[in-house]
């Protein structure tokens, strides 16, 4: 398997260039030469089927020969080391429980399959000191610095927005120390990304330093959340679900989760249709609507982790779908919602079904919701990708109860944190180049 440049002004690489590349060097995000299809024999015995075994028969073939077998076997075990419930609301509608993680959150599984690959290459074929800088709204970063805390011959380096995180997301962020290292951005989530893709094609920067990326727009962190799908779907097969079509609905910021997931069903996983669930960052639901995309300035919400002015996957999901904007709307709805309406529905759910959301699953199952009041021949599932205690503020005065601490978070709660300020390129250009 190659990957080609979506600005097309670059080579093709294979994964482990790609991996370690980022960013193609014009600026274009890497994709897949082809989409390969997976054996119709997979989807009738999934349910027979380990976890660790899906994922290998997933992701095989877009790492093609740069791992040997016994080793992409045990970065997949290390990787998926945890559970992936899928938990009834009611009798339409399920929850894909994706926090169950070191980090708790979706990006655990990404975080540590790339790290564990790169760790791989390193010890294996370089044996030279690697960079990872990643811009985080959230989760990523968290759950980036867990995954690659203490691996050899890597450092880390995390942009976040000031003041635009969780207090616990914070935390998570700045507190490992080793060779992470958080850097407070005085800005907003885009410029902390385009902070990043910046210096990605700097060429001062690549001549001094090997640096590679460790947001979604990294082939290694992205097709990785392509295991949830494939998850879930052996759940609804082993539940026997199958009297009605599915719709899967995805709080979506950057849209690398839904991209791994329109992947998936390129792939030949019988999911029927897509919802792309949204705050009030809506450049991709008003997408939907007039066909036009237009990117705008970041708006700061509760569902922090998906203020997203100018998602980078988008351009992926496109080209999945040869920029048929006709073919691209059949399977995938796009619906967003305010933070009272968020709030609010935090409130609903826990009242009515004794079940504690964050944010970003709230407006998943709102998407859900919405969508199923006008298609009644659906069953659905929303992904919640953060427990409810990184959001402790806001979900405890909704539902007005405490929340469980769990053990990850524990852990962190009384360490001091340690970040270095930053307000614009050049001191991020020097930060690296110390």
């Amino acid at each position: 398997m190659n990957y080609i440049s979506l600005n097309h002004n670059s080579k093709k690489v294979n994964f482990e260039n790609a991996l370690i590349n980022g960013l193609a060097p014009d600026k274009g995000l890497y994709f897949p030469e082809y989409i390969p299809k997976l054996s119709t024999k997979l989807f009738k015995n999934i349910d027979n089927i380990s976890n660790n075994e899906i994922a290998y028969k997933v992701i095989k073939p877009f790492v093609g020969n740069c791992v040997d077998k016994n080793n992409l076997i045990k970065i997949i075990e290390d990787t998926l080391s945890f559970e992936f419930p899928l938990k009834q609301i009611n009798n339409l509608i399920y929850s894909l429980e994706l926090f169950h993680g070191p980090t708790l959150a979706f990006k655990d599984v990404g975080a540590r399959f790339m790290a564990r690959f790169l760790g791989y290459i390193n010890e294996k074929k370089r044996n030279k000191k690697i960079t990872v800088l990643v811009a985080t709204s959230g989760d990523t970063g968290g759950a980036v610095a867990s995954g690659f805390n203490n691996i050899e011959g890597i450092d880390v380096v995390i942009l976040y927005p000031k003041n635009k995180v969780s207090k616990i997301q914070e935390k998570q962020l700045t507190t490992l120390g080793n060779n992470i290292y958080a850097l407070e951005v005085d800005g907003d989530f885009d410029d902390c990304q385009n902070m990043a893709k910046n210096i990605f094609v700097d060429d001062q920067i690549n001549n001094e330093i090997d640096i590679t990326s460790a947001n979604s727009i990294n082939v290694g962190r992205w097709l990785p959340q392509t295991f949830y799908y494939f998850f879930a779907y052996k759940e609804i097969i082993k539940r026997g679900l199958t009297n009605k079509k599915n719709v899967f609905s995805v709080p979506s910021g950057n849209f690398g989760n839904i991209c791994a997931g329109l992947l998936s069903k390129l792939m030949g996983l019988p999911i029927n249709h897509f919802i792309s669930s949204t705050n009030i960052n809506n450049v991709i639901p008003i997408f939907l609507k007039t066909g036009q995309y237009k990117p705008k300035k970041t708006i700061k919400t509760i569902s922090n982790a998906m203020d997203v002015g100018n998602p980078s996957n988008f351009i992926r999901i496109q080209n999945l779908y040869k920029n048929d904007f006709h073919k691209l709307k059949k399977i995938m709805s796009g619906y967003y919602f305010s933070d009272s309406q968020t709030s609010n529905e935090i409130y609903n759910v826990f009242k009515k079904h004794n079940y504690i959301l964050d944010p970003h699953g709230a407006i998943g199952y709102l998407g859900l919701k919405k969508f199923l009041s006008s298609n009644e021949n659906y069953f659905g599932v929303f992904l919640e990708t953060a427990h409810p205690i990184k959001f402790l503020e806001i979900v405890e005065k909704k539902i007005k109860e405490k929340i469980p601490v769990p053990k990850q978070i524990k852990n962190i709660l009384n360490k001091n944190g340690n970040k270095t300020p930053i307000s614009n390129y050049n001191e991020l250009k020097s930060f690296l180049l110390k």
